[in-house]
């Protein structure tokens, strides 16, 4: 699928900083997000530092050796990258952006470059390097996609995380980023959007009462059960903006009977160190796992997160015990598991709009979660479309990789980031966009408010929600119905076990 290149007009709307000159003066870096103030002197030689420092102890020394062996610059994951063909700006190519990094490590980490430097006197990192790497890597939407078109295997994904995680560690890092983490790691309420427990189990009891009234069933958030079968790890932002999501979830689990919970300690399956430094995920992820010990839970669940789920299954045998590390589940993979076996029921006469369904890069481009989904949603959806490309080939929404959680890059995002995947869904011609990512959501939604698509984008569990059977003994009557029958002499069948009605 191609796309026509952004206009003049459109591409100066798109790269519009909202930065104040004099706080691009104080902080000598003209990037487009917010960085919080910090040191800018001698950044080339603190660069350096902290990148041998990452050489040293961690893997990626070995991947950088492979990599600067291969030529790398035939630009054919060019055809791949949704950035390049809406922008055709050379700099947007992916093998030229982790090339910027590449050279840095050539000149001033192999034998070879060493010795060139010293007999030419040049290629040395400077400040103006640093600030295009610093631009360069955060327009990127990490989305994976054009590691699939390379002969040679590069990884660019790779490479830009490498990159930011360099940048990070001196200093130049989106302030959403480091404002969330720091509330998640060091605040009072350990998650990115400061909610309280009280607040939490407030929501939670809310939705309950929502969920009696519309389905007549008794449907819970268990928090803090132990050794249940599930620790439950939701985006925080789930709790107050995905209400429909989280109903859809706590529906399979009451259709089911299977145990679950969900732990006050932590709660939160955020994890922005994805999107750009390693330490910070491993802190993370740590948490995570200590809370699922805590309650002795036999898996981690992980809500509708594409890159919290990539986190938690990667990464959490690496940091949390490796053989011995507690499995790791997404709530698609559960509820397909279920409907497979039968056990969850979904009525294919109540979602009557035509659908289709976006693959979130992070479950899709490894082959993860591709067809799961699609065939729990093809049950009961009888208007189901499919969009092209799909599965692993699938096109980002254009907010991946940190850069939905920067309001200031939206223009970015729905012009440039966004511009093929708007013409992909407006070509399927969907009323309604199931998209199982808290990340995908936010960018969809502010996509199609701003290329004014008509279509409404929702979570998976939300259709789930709609469509699901209850068995006739979980059943319960309304309230109404309980207090004429004690006028009749007739008790709550609540009460009682063998009261509930069929």
């Amino acid at each position: 699928m191609r796309t026509t290149v952004v206009t003049d007009e459109e591409r100066k709307k798109a790269l519009a900083s909202t930065k104040k000159p004099e706080v691009v003066e104080r902080q000598k870096l003209n990037v487009r997000y917010h960085v919080e103030d910090c040191d800018v002197n001698d950044r080339p030689r603190r660069f350096l530092e902290v990148f041998a420092a990452i050489l040293k102890h961690s893997n990626y020394k070995m991947v950088l050796d492979h990599f600067i062996r291969m030529t790398g610059r035939c630009s054919r994951c060019a055809v791949a990258c949704h950035i390049y063909q809406a922008t055709d700006d050379p700099k947007d190519i992916p093998c030229y952006r982790s090339g910027l990094l590449l050279d840095v490590y050539r000149r001033h980490f192999t034998m070879g470059g060493l010795l060139k430097g010293r007999i030419s006197g040049g290629g040395y990192l400077t400040d103006e390097k640093i600030q295009e790497v610093a631009e360069s890597f955060w327009n990127c939407t990490a989305c994976r996609r054009c590691a699939l078109e390379c002969p040679l295997g590069l990884d660019h994904g790779l490479i830009t995380h490498l990159g930011r995680y360099i940048l990070s560690e001196i200093g130049i890092v989106p302030r959403a980023l480091a404002v969330s983490v720091r509330a998640q790691l060091e605040g009072p309420f350990h998650n990115t959007s400061a909610v309280p427990v009280p607040a939490l189990k407030d929501t939670l009891e809310f939705l309950e009462d929502d969920m009696f009234e519309e389905k007549s069933v008794e449907i819970k958030f268990p928090t803090d059960v132990e050794g249940s079968d599930y620790v439950f790890f939701a985006p925080v932002s789930d709790y107050l903006m995905e209400a429909d999501s989280l109903m859809g979830i706590a529906a399979v689990f009451a259709a089911t009977g299977d145990s679950w919970t969900i732990g006050t300690g932590y709660f939160d399956a955020i994890n922005y160190g994805l999107f750009y430094n390693d330490r910070i995920l491993e802190r993370v992820i740590k948490n995570v796992d200590q809370e699922t010990r805590r309650l002795k839970g036999k898996h981690v669940l992980i809500g509708e997160c594409g890159h919290a789920s990539r986190v938690a299954k990667n990464f959490m045998p690496t940091y949390c015990g490796g053989e011995d590390s507690v499995p790791v589940i997404n709530i698609l993979e559960y509820t397909y598991k279920v409907w497979k076996e039968g056990r969850l029921n979904l009525n294919p006469d109540v979602i009557t709009e035509k659908i289709a369904y976006h693959d979130p890069c992070n479950f899709a481009r490894n082959r993860w979660i591709v067809n799961q989904p699609r065939e729990v949603l093809r049950s009961f959806c009888k208007n189901y479309v499919e969009m092209t490309p799909a599965g692993e080939d699938n096109i980002c929404c254009g907010g991946g990789g940190g850069a939905v959680s920067m309001d200031e890059l939206r223009p970015y995002r729905t012009t440039i980031g966004g511009k093929l995947k708007a013409e992909q869904i407006r070509k399927s011609g969907c009323e309604i966009l199931v998209a199982p990512c808290a990340n995908c959501k936010k960018q969809l939604r502010e996509l199609v408010e701003d290329q004014g698509l008509d279509c409404r984008v929702v979570g998976f569990h939300d259709l789930v929600y709609k469509a699901i059977k209850f068995d006739d003994s979980l059943l319960v009557r309304k309230e109404e119905e309980v207090t004429a029958g004690q006028n009749n002499g007739l008790s709550d069948p609540r009460d009682s076990s063998e009261g509930k009605e069929k």
